[in-house]
């Protein structure tokens, strides 16, 4: 018994002298992000917090009509990213495709660090957040997608933490079962989340079966994008040389990505058409802001260009293998992919209700731009995910996987 307690002890102290030497070996480049982005955490988390107490009427520029603004549409990025992330991973490491196995624990470290990024910016934009928490399990509404979305959530969350334990510890099977469990609590929350729009009536932009469908096949192509972009950058941090098995498991990811942009500009231009065909009320409207009216510009530039036509023709010429294309093509994905979760919340919005019946104040579109406050958080939930990354980096020693 004490040969085991004293194998352990130094075990553990062996593991704290590596971490320790590990941040004492982070150049003042390293520090310097950190606190930056740990800075940006702060400010958001004060400007949100001001909010809350002094009124969200005062300082967020979201109003009765258009209720849901900026901090909506970042929620929704992180939450896409966090599931995306969960199941290209599981590919490897779950369901045995042996390519995939050298991006699992950096991807299921990222895709904690999105969710709960996503949780710290919906959390400012809930009046009273911790009453959700407690009426969520006090007084349960099963009727509610909302409801579902925020359990489903939870749920999904402790199953990443318990899978991303064993995969450090090195327990492959329970990895696996929480993994595949992570998996099926993912689709089931962001399904969800799909049917939260899709199922509005009253939001003609949103309303049908497509979205549930849209969001998950749209998760798993941000979740390409994002595991290119910080694999490739954390071996830059941690100043190593990328092995081959991780560059063919990023190549495959390259791939997958081709894929999936390409599935997502079908279903774009199918629900373009769908808006366009018989000139359908309220729906008509929004998707003729998108092709040439005040989001225009969003729609075409980011949302197809940097999201979608950019990065699939660099993906396609770097053949898997050119890094710097790979970087380049997966953070101008990533950008329009922000601006296209903006104009999914936003664009469902500024057509009046009402417009369809001639009320005079309700003839023309509705307009909104994020407040000064709203940017802040949206911003901190950035720094969240960058500061929580490069800490992992450091002390989980560049998430490196073992053989199976």
């Amino acid at each position: 018994m004490s040969n085991g307690t004293s194998t352990s002890s130094i075990s553990l102290n062996a593991i704290e002298s590596a971490i320790v030497g590990r941040l004492k070996a982070a150049g003042i480049g390293f520090y310097a992000l950190l606190a930056i982005f740990g800075l940006l955490a702060v400010l958001a988390t004060a400007a949100g917090i001001h909010a809350m107490i002094a009124g969200h009427e005062h300082y967020y520029n979201v109003t009765r009509e258009i209720s849901w603004g900026v901090l909506i549409s970042t929620y929704v990025f992180f939450v896409v990213t966090s599931t995306g992330l969960c199941l290209v991973s599981s590919i490897g490491h779950v369901f045995g495709v042996q390519d995939f196995m050298p991006i699992a624990k950096r991807s299921v470290f990222l895709s904690i660090a999105t969710i709960l990024s996503g949780f710290f910016v919906i959390a400012f934009e809930i009046k009273i957040p911790w009453r959700m928490a407690i009426y969520n399990v006090i007084s349960p509404n099963l009727t509610s997608n909302i409801w579902w979305m925020g359990t489903l959530y939870g749920i999904y969350l402790a199953f990443m933490f318990a899978e991303f334990v064993f995969l450090n510890l090195n327990w492959h099977k329970p990895a696996v079962a929480c993994g595949f469990s992570g998996s099926v609590a993912g689709i089931a929350a962001h399904s969800n989340l799909g049917a939260v729009f899709g199922l509005l009536m009253g939001r003609e932009f949103w309303h049908g079966p497509y979205m549930p469908i849209y969001f998950i096949a749209s998760a798993m192509m941000t979740g390409c994008s994002v595991i290119l972009l910080f694999h490739i950058i954390g071996y830059k941090i941690n100043g190593e040389k990328m092995k081959p098995d991780m560059q063919r498991a990023l190549e495959v990811t390259s791939k997958i990505g081709i894929l999936l942009i390409c599935v997502i500009l079908f279903f774009t231009t199918w629900k373009m058409i769908s808006g366009l065909a018989g000139h359908p009320a309220g729906k008509y409207e929004a998707v003729m802001a998108l092709i040439k009216g005040e989001y225009a510009l969003n729609f075409w530039l980011f949302e197809i260009g940097m999201g979608m036509v950019f990065p699939l023709i660099l993906f396609y010429l770097s053949r898997g293998r050119n890094l710097n294309m790979m970087l380049i093509g997966a953070v101008s994905m990533i950008v329009g992919i922000f601006v296209m979760r903006y104009d999914l919340v936003i664009v469902g919005q500024i057509v009046p209700v009402f417009h369809e019946l001639g009320v005079n104040e309700y003839k023309h579109n509705l307009s909104y731009f994020p407040s000064l406050y709203e940017w802040v958080i949206t911003l901190g939930g950035f720094g969240i995910t960058a500061f929580l990354f490069l800490l992992g980096e450091k002390l989980f020693d560049g998430h490196k996987v073992e053989e199976h």
